[in-house]
Protein backbone atom coordinates (compact mmCIF):
# COMPACT_ATOMS: atom_id res chain seq x y z
CA UNK A 1 0.00 0.00 0.00
CA UNK A 2 0.93 3.50 -0.98
CA UNK A 3 2.53 5.99 1.46
CA UNK A 4 1.14 9.25 1.14
CA UNK A 5 2.93 12.47 2.92
CA UNK A 6 1.50 14.15 6.14
CA UNK A 7 0.83 17.70 5.03
CA UNK A 8 1.40 20.72 6.93
CA UNK A 9 0.47 24.52 5.42
CA UNK A 10 1.61 27.26 6.86
CA UNK A 11 -0.53 30.23 5.96
CA UNK A 12 -4.22 30.44 6.86
CA UNK A 13 -5.53 33.13 4.47
CA UNK A 14 -6.92 33.36 1.22
CA UNK A 15 -4.66 31.32 -0.53
CA UNK A 16 -3.50 28.62 2.46
CA UNK A 17 -6.43 27.87 3.64
CA UNK A 18 -8.52 26.41 0.81
CA UNK A 19 -5.08 24.31 -0.64
CA UNK A 20 -5.47 22.51 3.73
CA UNK A 21 -8.73 22.17 3.21
CA UNK A 22 -8.23 20.17 -0.33
CA UNK A 23 -5.71 18.05 1.27
CA UNK A 24 -7.83 17.79 4.48
CA UNK A 25 -10.89 15.93 2.93
CA UNK A 26 -8.54 13.05 2.09
CA UNK A 27 -6.11 12.66 5.20
CA UNK A 28 -5.28 14.86 8.38
CA UNK A 29 -3.67 18.10 7.82
CA UNK A 30 -1.92 20.34 9.90
CA UNK A 31 -2.87 24.10 9.60
CA UNK A 32 -0.50 26.86 10.48
CA UNK A 33 -0.53 29.98 11.71
CA UNK A 34 1.00 32.63 13.83
CA UNK A 35 -2.65 34.42 14.21
CA UNK A 36 -3.91 32.90 17.12
CA UNK A 37 -7.53 34.55 16.92
CA UNK A 38 -7.81 33.29 13.11
CA UNK A 39 -7.01 29.57 14.74
CA UNK A 40 -9.63 30.27 16.83
CA UNK A 41 -12.09 31.20 14.81
CA UNK A 42 -11.35 28.36 12.09
CA UNK A 43 -11.58 25.53 14.82
CA UNK A 44 -15.60 27.51 15.11
CA UNK A 45 -16.21 26.74 11.70
CA UNK A 46 -15.71 30.43 10.61
CA UNK A 47 -13.75 31.90 7.94
CA UNK A 48 -13.59 35.25 8.19
CA UNK A 49 -12.48 35.44 4.61
CA UNK A 50 -15.50 33.85 3.14
CA UNK A 51 -14.06 31.45 0.85
CA UNK A 52 -14.66 28.16 2.79
CA UNK A 53 -18.08 27.25 4.07
CA UNK A 54 -18.82 26.26 7.97
CA UNK A 55 -19.77 22.91 6.57
CA UNK A 56 -16.67 22.66 4.39
CA UNK A 57 -14.26 23.39 7.49
CA UNK A 58 -16.76 21.11 9.53
CA UNK A 59 -16.13 17.92 6.96
CA UNK A 60 -12.17 18.52 6.24
CA UNK A 61 -9.69 17.18 8.52
CA UNK A 62 -7.43 20.17 9.37
CA UNK A 63 -6.17 20.14 12.55
CA UNK A 64 -5.87 24.38 13.21
CA UNK A 65 -3.06 25.22 15.09
CA UNK A 66 -0.53 28.41 16.33
CA UNK A 67 1.64 25.67 18.00
CA UNK A 68 4.57 25.18 16.02
CA UNK A 69 5.20 21.66 17.20
CA UNK A 70 2.57 20.20 15.35
CA UNK A 71 4.57 21.01 12.24
CA UNK A 72 6.77 18.38 13.51
CA UNK A 73 3.88 15.62 12.84
CA UNK A 74 4.42 16.78 8.63
CA UNK A 75 6.92 15.94 6.21
CA UNK A 76 5.81 17.89 3.58
CA UNK A 77 4.97 21.47 4.06
CA UNK A 78 3.10 24.04 2.19
CA UNK A 79 4.38 27.50 2.66
CA UNK A 80 1.24 30.21 1.89
CA UNK A 81 1.65 33.34 3.43
CA UNK A 82 1.51 36.76 2.06
CA UNK A 83 4.79 38.62 0.22
CA UNK A 84 3.49 42.63 0.59
CA UNK A 85 5.46 45.36 -0.51
CA UNK A 86 6.65 48.31 1.74
CA UNK A 87 5.93 51.75 1.56
CA UNK A 88 9.12 52.29 -1.40
CA UNK A 89 7.34 49.86 -3.23
CA UNK A 90 9.83 47.01 -2.53
CA UNK A 91 8.99 43.88 -1.76
CA UNK A 92 8.55 42.63 2.03
CA UNK A 93 10.01 39.35 2.77
CA UNK A 94 9.29 39.51 6.28
CA UNK A 95 6.21 37.30 5.92
CA UNK A 96 8.07 34.67 4.10
CA UNK A 97 11.65 34.86 5.99
CA UNK A 98 9.69 34.33 9.04
CA UNK A 99 8.00 31.50 8.29
CA UNK A 100 10.88 30.21 6.65
CA UNK A 101 13.10 30.54 10.23
CA UNK A 102 9.51 28.93 11.80
CA UNK A 103 9.56 26.27 9.40
CA UNK A 104 13.61 25.82 10.12
CA UNK A 105 13.42 24.44 14.01
CA UNK A 106 10.98 21.77 12.80
CA UNK A 107 12.24 20.12 9.78
CA UNK A 108 13.84 16.85 10.18
CA UNK A 109 15.55 14.50 7.62
CA UNK A 110 13.86 13.63 4.19
CA UNK A 111 10.98 16.67 4.88
CA UNK A 112 9.71 18.53 1.18
CA UNK A 113 9.40 22.19 1.67
CA UNK A 114 7.09 23.89 -1.16
CA UNK A 115 6.84 27.62 -1.50
CA UNK A 116 3.77 28.95 -2.50
CA UNK A 117 3.91 32.74 -1.76
CA UNK A 118 4.51 34.56 -5.00
CA UNK A 119 8.21 35.92 -5.14
CA UNK A 120 10.50 37.38 -7.58
CA UNK A 121 12.71 34.69 -9.82
CA UNK A 122 15.33 33.11 -7.61
CA UNK A 123 13.99 34.18 -4.01
CA UNK A 124 13.60 30.49 -3.31
CA UNK A 125 16.58 29.56 -3.66
CA UNK A 126 18.47 32.66 -2.43
CA UNK A 127 16.26 33.60 0.28
CA UNK A 128 14.78 30.89 1.81
CA UNK A 129 16.64 27.88 1.28
CA UNK A 130 19.31 29.44 3.57
CA UNK A 131 17.09 30.67 6.24
CA UNK A 132 16.09 26.72 6.29
CA UNK A 133 19.81 25.31 6.68
CA UNK A 134 20.65 27.80 9.57
CA UNK A 135 17.77 27.40 11.33
CA UNK A 136 17.75 23.97 10.76
CA UNK A 137 21.47 22.83 10.66
CA UNK A 138 20.67 19.89 7.57
CA UNK A 139 21.50 20.52 3.89
CA UNK A 140 19.25 21.48 1.40
CA UNK A 141 19.41 18.83 -1.61
CA UNK A 142 21.02 16.75 0.78
CA UNK A 143 18.67 16.34 3.75
CA UNK A 144 15.79 17.81 2.98
CA UNK A 145 14.32 19.00 -0.59
CA UNK A 146 12.88 22.68 -2.09
CA UNK A 147 10.06 23.32 -4.46
CA UNK A 148 7.62 25.92 -5.74
CA UNK A 149 4.24 25.79 -7.06
CA UNK A 150 2.80 29.25 -7.67
CA UNK A 151 -0.83 29.83 -6.30
CA UNK A 152 -3.56 30.60 -8.71
CA UNK A 153 -6.49 31.39 -6.15
CA UNK A 154 -8.62 33.78 -7.42
CA UNK A 155 -10.59 34.87 -4.15
CA UNK A 156 -14.34 35.14 -4.11
CA UNK A 157 -14.39 32.88 -7.51
CA UNK A 158 -16.09 29.60 -6.62
CA UNK A 159 -16.05 28.32 -10.24
CA UNK A 160 -12.33 28.42 -10.74
CA UNK A 161 -10.89 26.54 -7.52
CA UNK A 162 -7.61 25.50 -6.12
CA UNK A 163 -8.86 21.98 -7.38
CA UNK A 164 -10.06 22.64 -10.76
CA UNK A 165 -6.96 25.18 -11.78
CA UNK A 166 -3.81 23.27 -13.86
CA UNK A 167 -1.05 23.40 -10.95
CA UNK A 168 2.23 24.28 -11.71
CA UNK A 169 5.08 22.61 -9.58
CA UNK A 170 8.95 22.72 -10.21
CA UNK A 171 11.60 21.34 -7.51
CA UNK A 172 15.64 21.21 -7.22
CA UNK A 173 16.01 17.74 -8.30
CA UNK A 174 13.94 14.75 -10.36
CA UNK A 175 13.15 12.62 -7.57
CA UNK A 176 11.63 15.47 -5.40
CA UNK A 177 9.32 16.83 -8.70
CA UNK A 178 7.98 13.57 -8.78
CA UNK A 179 6.98 13.71 -5.40
CA UNK A 180 5.56 16.56 -5.65
CA UNK A 181 3.97 16.04 -8.90
CA UNK A 182 2.02 13.26 -6.96
CA UNK A 183 0.89 15.10 -3.45
CA UNK A 184 -1.08 17.59 -5.27
CA UNK A 185 -2.21 15.28 -8.14
CA UNK A 186 -4.24 13.54 -5.54
CA UNK A 187 -6.25 16.82 -5.24
CA UNK A 188 -6.05 19.00 -8.17
CA UNK A 189 -8.71 17.24 -11.29
CA UNK A 190 -7.25 19.88 -13.92
CA UNK A 191 -4.18 18.41 -14.23
CA UNK A 192 -0.31 19.13 -13.45
CA UNK A 193 2.07 21.62 -15.46
CA UNK A 194 5.85 20.69 -14.31
CA UNK A 195 8.12 23.66 -14.94
CA UNK A 196 11.69 23.16 -16.17
CA UNK A 197 13.41 24.83 -12.70
CA UNK A 198 12.09 26.85 -9.52
CA UNK A 199 12.65 30.27 -11.38
CA UNK A 200 10.41 29.33 -14.22
CA UNK A 201 7.94 28.67 -11.94
CA UNK A 202 8.52 31.65 -9.67
CA UNK A 203 8.23 34.09 -13.10
CA UNK A 204 5.17 32.35 -14.24
CA UNK A 205 2.79 33.92 -11.51
CA UNK A 206 4.24 37.02 -11.66
CA UNK A 207 4.44 37.27 -15.69
CA UNK A 208 0.37 36.15 -15.21
CA UNK A 209 -0.53 39.18 -13.10
CA UNK A 210 2.02 41.50 -15.02
CA UNK A 211 -0.01 40.45 -17.98
CA UNK A 212 -3.21 41.83 -15.98
CA UNK A 213 -1.80 45.34 -15.15
CA UNK A 214 -0.43 46.11 -17.96
CA UNK A 215 -3.50 45.31 -20.57
CA UNK A 216 -5.98 46.78 -17.90
CA UNK A 217 -3.22 49.74 -17.76
CA UNK A 218 -3.96 50.66 -21.66
CA UNK A 219 -7.77 50.55 -20.71
CA UNK A 220 -7.44 52.72 -18.17
CA UNK A 221 -5.46 55.30 -20.29
CA UNK A 222 -8.15 54.70 -23.18
CA UNK A 223 -10.97 55.65 -20.72
CA UNK A 224 -9.10 59.09 -20.23
CA UNK A 225 -8.84 59.36 -23.61
CA UNK A 226 -12.66 58.91 -24.82
CA UNK A 227 -13.74 60.91 -21.55
CA UNK A 228 -11.54 64.12 -23.13
CA UNK A 229 -13.32 63.02 -26.26
CA UNK A 230 -17.03 62.45 -24.92
CA UNK A 231 -17.08 58.89 -25.93
CA UNK A 232 -18.26 55.85 -23.89
CA UNK A 233 -15.21 53.93 -23.40
CA UNK A 234 -17.50 50.26 -23.02
CA UNK A 235 -19.01 51.17 -25.99
CA UNK A 236 -16.03 51.14 -27.78
CA UNK A 237 -14.82 47.75 -26.10
CA UNK A 238 -17.98 45.66 -27.13
CA UNK A 239 -17.47 46.88 -30.91
CA UNK A 240 -13.98 46.13 -30.59
CA UNK A 241 -14.95 42.63 -29.14
CA UNK A 242 -16.94 41.65 -32.23
CA UNK A 243 -13.11 40.99 -34.42
CA UNK A 244 -11.91 37.11 -33.37
CA UNK A 245 -8.68 38.21 -32.07
CA UNK A 246 -9.30 41.34 -29.71
CA UNK A 247 -8.21 40.68 -26.38
CA UNK A 248 -11.73 42.19 -24.31
CA UNK A 249 -10.16 43.77 -20.52
CA UNK A 250 -11.62 46.56 -18.84
CA UNK A 251 -10.87 49.87 -17.30
CA UNK A 252 -11.19 49.63 -13.87
CA UNK A 253 -9.79 50.17 -10.28
CA UNK A 254 -6.76 47.94 -9.76
CA UNK A 255 -5.95 46.82 -5.79
CA UNK A 256 -5.81 43.89 -4.02
CA UNK A 257 -2.56 41.33 -3.29
CA UNK A 258 -2.00 40.10 -6.72
CA UNK A 259 -2.41 42.25 -9.75
CA UNK A 260 -1.77 45.44 -7.69
CA UNK A 261 1.65 43.99 -6.18
CA UNK A 262 3.14 41.37 -8.42
CA UNK A 263 4.71 43.65 -11.29
CA UNK A 264 6.69 45.28 -8.57
CA UNK A 265 8.35 41.79 -6.91
CA UNK A 266 9.26 41.73 -10.82
CA UNK A 267 10.49 45.12 -11.40
CA UNK A 268 12.52 45.15 -8.48
CA UNK A 269 14.93 42.30 -9.25
CA UNK A 270 14.87 43.72 -12.75
CA UNK A 271 16.07 47.23 -11.91
CA UNK A 272 19.11 44.86 -9.45
CA UNK A 273 19.58 42.95 -12.37
CA UNK A 274 20.34 46.28 -14.47
CA UNK A 275 17.11 46.81 -16.65
CA UNK A 276 14.42 49.37 -15.70
CA UNK A 277 10.74 48.24 -16.81
CA UNK A 278 9.66 51.09 -17.72
CA UNK A 279 6.05 49.71 -19.34
CA UNK A 280 5.59 47.83 -15.93
CA UNK A 281 6.11 50.68 -13.64
CA UNK A 282 3.79 53.34 -16.58
CA UNK A 283 1.18 50.55 -16.18
CA UNK A 284 1.47 50.83 -12.41
CA UNK A 285 1.49 54.24 -12.10
CA UNK A 286 -1.71 54.31 -14.34
CA UNK A 287 -3.36 52.25 -12.38
CA UNK A 288 -2.58 53.76 -9.13
CA UNK A 289 -3.81 57.13 -10.30
CA UNK A 290 -7.11 56.14 -11.52
CA UNK A 291 -9.22 56.44 -8.31
CA UNK A 292 -7.68 60.24 -7.78
CA UNK A 293 -8.89 60.82 -11.67
CA UNK A 294 -12.58 59.28 -10.65
CA UNK A 295 -12.74 61.60 -7.70
CA UNK A 296 -11.58 64.68 -9.64
CA UNK A 297 -14.21 63.97 -12.18
CA UNK A 298 -16.89 62.92 -9.72
CA UNK A 299 -16.16 66.71 -8.39
CA UNK A 300 -16.41 68.22 -11.63
CA UNK A 301 -19.79 66.63 -12.74
CA UNK A 302 -20.84 68.22 -8.97
CA UNK A 303 -19.87 71.58 -10.58
CA UNK A 304 -20.85 71.37 -13.95
CA UNK A 305 -24.70 70.28 -12.42
CA UNK A 306 -24.66 72.82 -9.70
CA UNK A 307 -24.12 70.81 -6.73
CA UNK A 308 -21.55 71.82 -4.09
CA UNK A 309 -18.16 70.20 -4.07
CA UNK A 310 -18.83 69.98 -0.43
CA UNK A 311 -21.98 68.37 -1.05
CA UNK A 312 -22.55 64.37 0.40
CA UNK A 313 -21.05 61.60 -2.19
CA UNK A 314 -22.39 57.98 -1.33
CA UNK A 315 -19.70 55.48 -2.31
CA UNK A 316 -21.21 51.69 -2.63
CA UNK A 317 -18.42 49.36 -2.14
CA UNK A 318 -14.81 49.70 -0.44
CA UNK A 319 -13.46 45.92 -1.19
CA UNK A 320 -10.82 45.67 -3.82
CA UNK A 321 -13.09 43.58 -6.40
CA UNK A 322 -16.86 42.44 -6.12
CA UNK A 323 -18.45 39.68 -3.76
CA UNK A 324 -15.15 39.61 -1.44
CA UNK A 325 -14.80 40.74 1.71
CA UNK A 326 -11.21 41.86 1.12
CA UNK A 327 -10.24 45.21 1.58
CA UNK A 328 -6.63 44.95 1.51
CA UNK A 329 -4.70 47.85 -0.73
CA UNK A 330 -7.78 48.74 -2.16
CA UNK A 331 -8.21 51.37 -4.24
CA UNK A 332 -11.65 52.83 -3.47
CA UNK A 333 -9.64 54.60 -0.68
CA UNK A 334 -8.29 56.63 -3.26
CA UNK A 335 -11.37 58.16 -4.07
CA UNK A 336 -12.30 58.62 -0.71
CA UNK A 337 -8.95 60.79 0.38
CA UNK A 338 -9.50 62.80 -2.69
CA UNK A 339 -12.95 63.58 -2.37
CA UNK A 340 -12.02 64.55 0.81
CA UNK A 341 -9.65 66.68 -0.16
CA UNK A 342 -12.27 68.54 -2.14
CA UNK A 343 -14.21 69.25 1.01
CA UNK A 344 -16.93 66.47 0.21
CA UNK A 345 -18.73 64.39 2.85
CA UNK A 346 -18.41 61.43 1.76
CA UNK A 347 -20.13 57.82 3.38
CA UNK A 348 -19.19 54.53 2.66
CA UNK A 349 -21.29 51.34 2.83
CA UNK A 350 -19.93 47.60 1.82
CA UNK A 351 -21.96 44.60 2.32
CA UNK A 352 -19.50 42.68 2.30
CA UNK A 353 -16.84 43.99 4.51
CA UNK A 354 -16.03 44.23 8.34
CA UNK A 355 -16.72 47.08 9.49
CA UNK A 356 -13.95 47.29 12.36
CA UNK A 357 -11.45 45.95 10.22
CA UNK A 358 -12.10 48.75 7.88
CA UNK A 359 -12.15 51.33 10.70
CA UNK A 360 -8.84 49.88 12.23
CA UNK A 361 -7.05 49.76 8.54
CA UNK A 362 -8.66 52.68 6.72
CA UNK A 363 -9.82 54.40 9.98
CA UNK A 364 -13.35 55.07 7.55
CA UNK A 365 -16.92 53.97 9.74
CA UNK A 366 -19.10 52.13 7.21
CA UNK A 367 -22.44 53.18 7.43
CA UNK A 368 -25.64 50.75 7.30
CA UNK A 369 -27.51 50.37 3.88
CA UNK A 370 -30.75 51.66 6.12
CA UNK A 371 -28.74 54.37 7.16
CA UNK A 372 -27.49 55.77 4.37
CA UNK A 373 -28.57 59.69 3.55
CA UNK A 374 -29.86 60.56 0.57
CA UNK A 375 -27.10 62.11 -1.45
CA UNK A 376 -26.46 63.90 -4.93
CA UNK A 377 -24.32 61.69 -5.92
CA UNK A 378 -23.88 57.68 -5.48
CA UNK A 379 -20.21 56.47 -6.25
CA UNK A 380 -20.71 52.25 -7.10
CA UNK A 381 -17.32 51.54 -7.07
CA UNK A 382 -17.40 47.38 -6.13
CA UNK A 383 -20.80 46.22 -8.16
CA UNK A 384 -21.37 43.43 -5.64
CA UNK A 385 -23.89 40.74 -6.84
CA UNK A 386 -26.28 42.59 -3.91
CA UNK A 387 -26.11 46.24 -5.27
CA UNK A 388 -27.04 45.48 -8.76
CA UNK A 389 -29.59 43.01 -8.20
CA UNK A 390 -31.32 45.76 -6.69
CA UNK A 391 -31.78 47.67 -9.62
CA UNK A 392 -32.77 51.25 -10.35
CA UNK A 393 -35.75 51.67 -7.73
CA UNK A 394 -33.54 50.86 -5.20
CA UNK A 395 -30.84 53.41 -6.21
CA UNK A 396 -33.27 55.89 -6.26
CA UNK A 397 -33.98 55.45 -2.84
CA UNK A 398 -30.17 56.55 -2.02
CA UNK A 399 -30.07 59.77 -4.50
CA UNK A 400 -31.50 62.99 -2.43
CA UNK A 401 -34.73 64.42 -4.29
CA UNK A 402 -34.71 61.48 -7.15
CA UNK A 403 -32.52 63.67 -9.21
CA UNK A 404 -28.55 63.68 -9.60
CA UNK A 405 -25.74 61.60 -11.03
CA UNK A 406 -24.78 58.11 -10.33
CA UNK A 407 -20.98 57.06 -11.08
CA UNK A 408 -21.01 53.61 -12.38
CA UNK A 409 -17.08 52.40 -12.11
CA UNK A 410 -17.25 49.25 -13.94
CA UNK A 411 -20.06 50.39 -16.19
CA UNK A 412 -22.03 47.28 -14.63
CA UNK A 413 -25.63 49.41 -14.26
CA UNK A 414 -28.57 49.05 -16.90
CA UNK A 415 -28.51 52.38 -19.05
CA UNK A 416 -31.76 51.60 -20.57
CA UNK A 417 -33.83 51.81 -17.54
CA UNK A 418 -32.04 54.69 -15.70
CA UNK A 419 -34.79 56.35 -14.46
CA UNK A 420 -35.57 60.23 -15.34
CA UNK A 421 -33.63 62.70 -13.72
CA UNK A 422 -30.89 60.88 -13.35
CA UNK A 423 -27.40 61.57 -14.82
CA UNK A 424 -25.04 58.33 -15.48
CA UNK A 425 -21.52 58.65 -15.60
CA UNK A 426 -19.00 55.62 -15.91
CA UNK A 427 -15.22 54.95 -17.10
Amino acid sequence: MKKYRKISVLGMGYVGLPVAVAFGNLDEVVGFDINKERITELNGRYDRTAEISSEELAKTKVSFTSDVNQLRKADFHIVAVPTPINDAKHPDMEPLTTASRTLGTVIKKGDIVVYESTVYPGATEEICIPILERESGLTCGLDFHIGYSPERINPGDKKHTFVNIVKIVSAQDDETLEIIRDVYGRVVTAGIYVAPSIKVAEATKIVENVQRDVNIALMNQLALIFDKLGVDTNDVLDAADTKWNFLRFSPGLVGGHCIGIDPYYLAYRSAKSGYIPDLILMARSINNGLGNYIASRIIKIMLQTGYSPKDTVTILGLTYKENISDTRNTKVIDIINELHQYGATVQVNDIYADPDKVYAEHQIELVELSSLRPAKVVVLAVPHDDYLCRGWEWLLTLIRDQSGAVYDVKGKLDRDTVPTGIQVYRL
